[in-house]
């Protein structure tokens, strides 16, 4: 049986930043959302990660350039790709797909354990 999910409905049961929520999983993966606000760490990861902008607009910082995520705006960043989220204009809601306990930040000591949302 499909498992819908209300992003709406999702994002408005949390308002802490930078913390991710899981609220799907799908082969290995866990479909994270998460709510951003000002800059992140710069960082990498060991795997590809995926950013869907819900809400809001947000860039992402990579050393040789920035992208601009507007609602309905996807980006593919590729492992080991060094980047910085970084919400200048106020609250953003994003959708991130990452392989099953990945760490946010690339790193499982300064990471922000993602729970169920």
């Amino acid at each position: 049986m499909p498992a819908k999910v209300t992003l709406a409905q999702k994002f408005a049961g949390f308002s802490d930043h930078w913390a991710p929520r899981i609220v799907a999983r799908y082969e290995g993966h866990e479909v994270r959302i998460a709510k951003l606000e000002g800059e992140f760490d710069w960082h990498s990861h060991t795997h590809d990660e995926l950013f869907l902008c819900v809400d809001g607009e947000l860039d992402i910082l990579f050393r040789d350039r920035t992208e601009t995520l507007l609602p309905g705006d996807l980006l593919l960043i590729e492992a080991g790709e060094e980047h910085k989220p970084f919400a200048r204009k106020g609250e953003v809601q994003v959708l991130l797909l990452d392989p099953e306990n990945a760490p946010n930040t690339g790193d499982e000591a300064t990471a922000t354990k993602a729970v169920e949302a």
